[in-house]
């Protein structure tokens, strides 16, 4: 009756292990530990099965292996039966596989997954997801580019997974993912805390050319350049340092894009609502030039406050010259305030008008007819440019070259650089011209000539030219001309091949215009002249005698 018993026990229990199947090959099983030797790990799946697994696949990166006898793990069944009659396993593969199902169901739900960046391979780093291996490229990393990611490894971190192919055994993640949306969580708590006008302390984090950026505790803002103080500021460096905590105002808040614009200069006194107090139109001012361009120069006046001095308003003299020629950067100038605009914040500085004109102070020590002395500056078309005291110029027109010749021919005679004399005939201060002239000397000569001369005066003449139209003469160098019709009283004696060059002859002087610088003559007025005081004071009208009775009676009186 035993025995009876002891064979249905045993055929139930041959015929329960043919119900149960062996696990398929690339399954996973569980096992329990059941000895630990030569770094391995023993391990019992069950079915009569046993197989050997290396500790270190049991181990997280960088970290030894918890593992003791009687532990349940999971594993990878690889083969049933291996040549030692073992089956072969793995933990490696059964973490991977369980890795994968979990990585899939967190990619599907898009939930962050831990992992440790244990490795580096080119273009970025390699990380351990808890069995699968992923790949974390250098711009996921952090939000800024991370030039030593020594601190970072081996540390238990969440990262996004971008993108994943179990096909391939590819899987992307990100860091950087991380970081912006807890950032993004952090700076709209932050944001939503500030309103605009507040002032906050900040540490500088960056600073760029164009400004600085501030962390307000997990937000940054930024700090512009033209904000940071009242004064021209060239570049941030000049008054910020990374590190350093400042004091700042909130200016304005962006909602969407959470941007925050920041202010130093806001909390400091605006210079400009004292300007015009302090600066009132006409009054003089020391400045250093700040900034030089093309169209003139800036000048500080104060901090906060700078001015223009506009190219035109630089000299009185230098029109068409560089600011650059005429004032450096730093260099301490005097100038005049010419206009405030306090609504668009700009000064209008003069450089020129704290020196006197120049032409006003030529036109108090040059009056009209004073006689200059310069040096010829330019020769144009129309005349000749000479340098005058004070850095100007006067000119010379064609017509004032010479009173003989044509002034195209006349103005041959000169060079550039040639040291000429010439009379002040005008000087026109708000057009800055001067006019000179250079045959006016010739009128100061013919005054002398003529000293004691005066209309009705009979003068001794040389011919220098005959003509068909009269004859050139000179009077103490002063040249007239004596028309046919004046060279006699006859009408047969108008002849002017009677003369010849070198005759002396007397004529009566009819005209003297010393602007014009002629000198009227006339031999027949001189005979009509002396006909007339012979007959005053030898005959009558009624005396009967013929004019050439009296005509020898005065001559022979006279002998």
């Amino acid at each position: 009756m035993c025995a009876k018993a002891t064979m249905e026990e045993f055929e139930a229990l041959l015929n329960e292990s043919f119900e149960i199947d062996t696990p398929d090959e690339g399954s996973v099983v569980k096992g329990r530990v059941i000895a630990i030797e030569a770094g391995q790990a023993i391990i019992d799946v069950g079915y009569k099965m046993e197989g050997r697994v290396d500790l270190k696949e049991f181990a997280n990166p960088g970290e030894e292996a918890q593992l003791a006898v009687g532990d349940e793990v999971e594993v990878y069944l690889d083969r049933v039966e291996n040549a030692r009659g073992e089956a072969s396993i793995s933990r490696e593969k059964a973490r991977r596989e369980e890795a994968w199902d979990r990585l899939e169901k967190a990619y599907a739900d898009e939930d962050r997954v831990e992992g440790a960046i244990f490795g580096r391979v080119k273009g970025g780093f390699t990380v351990d997801l808890g069995g699968a291996v992923a790949f974390l490229p250098g711009s996921q990393v952090d939000v800024r580019p991370v030039r030593d990611a020594g601190p970072l490894m081996g540390l238990k971190q969440p990262f996004q997974i971008l993108k994943m192919d179990r096909r391939r055994g590819n899987i992307v993640v990100s860091r950087r993912a991380i970081l912006e949306e807890s950032r993004a969580e952090q700076r709209a708590e932050v944001i939503a805390n500030l309103t605009e006008g507040q002032t906050v302390d900040g540490v500088v984090k960056n600073i760029t050319e164009y400004g600085a950026f501030v962390d307000l505790g997990g937000v940054d803002g930024l700090l512009h350049v033209t904000d940071m103080a009242w004064r021209r500021v060239n570049h941030p460096s000049e008054i910020l340092s990374i590190g350093e905590t400042v004091k700042v105002q909130v200016i304005k808040i962006n909602k969407d894009s959470h941007r925050i614009s920041l202010g130093m200069k806001q909390l400091q006194a605006d210079p400009w609502d004292t300007v015009s107090d302090k600066f009132p139109i006409s009054s003089v001012h020391q400045g250093r030039v700040t900034n030089i361009t093309d169209y003139g120069a800036f000048v500080e006046l104060e901090a906060g406050v700078e001015g223009l001095v506009h190219v035109s308003e630089m000299s009185w003299t230098k029109k068409n010259v560089h600011p650059g020629k005429i004032v450096s950067t730093s260099q301490e100038v005097e100038v005049m305030v010419l206009e405030i605009d306090e609504a668009k914040r700009r000064v209008s500085l003069g450089l020129k008008q704290t020196m006197r004109n120049p032409w006003e102070v030529f036109a108090e020590t040059h009056p009209s007819g004073t006689v200059i002395e310069g040096e010829v500056k330019n020769i144009t078309e129309f005349g000749l440019f000479i340098g005058l005291d004070g850095d100007i110029d006067g000119m010379v027109h064609l017509s004032d070259i010479s009173w003989d010749a044509r002034g195209e021919d006349a103005i041959q005679d000169f060079r550039k650089g040639d040291v000429v004399k010439a009379v002040v005939q005008d000087v026109d201060i708000e057009k800055e011209r001067i006019s000179l002239s250079i045959k006016a000397l010739e009128n100061e000569h013919m005054a002398e000539a003529v000293d004691g001369v005066k209309r009705g005066s009979i003068v001794t003449v040389e011919v220098t030219a005959i003509e068909d139209g009269g004859v050139e003469v000179e009077y103490n160098g002063v040249k007239s001309f004596i028309r046919r019709s004046d060279l006699a009283r006859d009408r047969q004696d108008q002849r002017p091949e009677r003369f010849q060059v070198g005759d002396k002859v007397d004529a009566r002087v009819t005209n003297i215009d010393t602007k014009t610088r002629r000198l009227g003559l006339s031999i027949k007025a001189r005979e009509i002249a002396e006909e007339k005081e012979a007959i005053d004071q030898y005959g009558s009208s009624d005396s009967g005698a013929s004019l050439g009775d009296i005509l020898g009676a005065a001559l022979n009186r006279n002998s």
